[in-house]
């Protein structure tokens, strides 16, 4: 899962302590990791307070991140992961053993705890807001809303050959996202 280009290059960036650049990762990754935070935090004050404190990480940790070991939003959601799960603890009275708690993962599947499924849809949803509009609206109706082509295009008064030849270049789109992110 390494760095694409352009997430070296805004590490970098953020290295130097350019504060465009985190405004750059906040424009790139924010909803994302503030998406995560309210699923796993299901409390939006929380979920504020905690994504301050991981905007405040990245821009400290900035230097350290390394993009051989994964890509920025990857690494970005980590930290918030930790960070949630301090949260968590801090409202427990109970001590709570972090090995019990799943780390994340790409793959999924029905056998994946909730945090890692939420996860994985957070990823999903950053990489689906790369593509051009009109593909992701088409994928977002077929896989999320479930529709059939036939139904989008009833519902969109869209050609069906349209919807078929955007819904290929969309996949084939997020497919190259995802083989950059190393999740395929």
């Amino acid at each position: 899962m390494p760095a694409t280009r352009e997430d070296r290059r805004l590490a970098l960036a953020l290295r130097a302590g350019d504060p465009g650049a985190l405004e750059t990762f906040h424009a790139r990754f924010g909803g994302a990791v503030f998406g995560y935070l309210m699923h796993v935090l299901r409390e939006r004050a929380a979920a504020e307070d905690v994504f301050q404190a991981v905007m405040t990480e990245v821009w400290r940790r900035a230097p350290r991140y390394d993009p051989d070991r994964g890509s920025l939003v990857t690494w970005a959601l980590t930290i918030a992961r930790s960070r949630a799960i301090d949260e968590l603890r801090r409202r427990r009275p109970e001590p709570l053993d972090p090995a019990d708690i799943p780390e994340p993962s790409v793959a999924g599947g029905a056998e994946s705890a909730p945090q890692d499924q939420a996860l994985d849809r957070w990823r999903m949803a950053h990489l689906l807001a790369q593509i051009p509009s009109e593909e992701r609206r088409l994928l977002e109706l077929r896989f999320y809303a479930e529709l059939s082509q036939t139904e989008i295009a009833a519902q969109t008064g869209l050609p069906l050959g349209t919807i078929k030849s955007r819904m290929v270049r969309g996949l084939e789109r997020l497919r190259g996202l995802m083989d950059e992110e190393g999740l395929a």
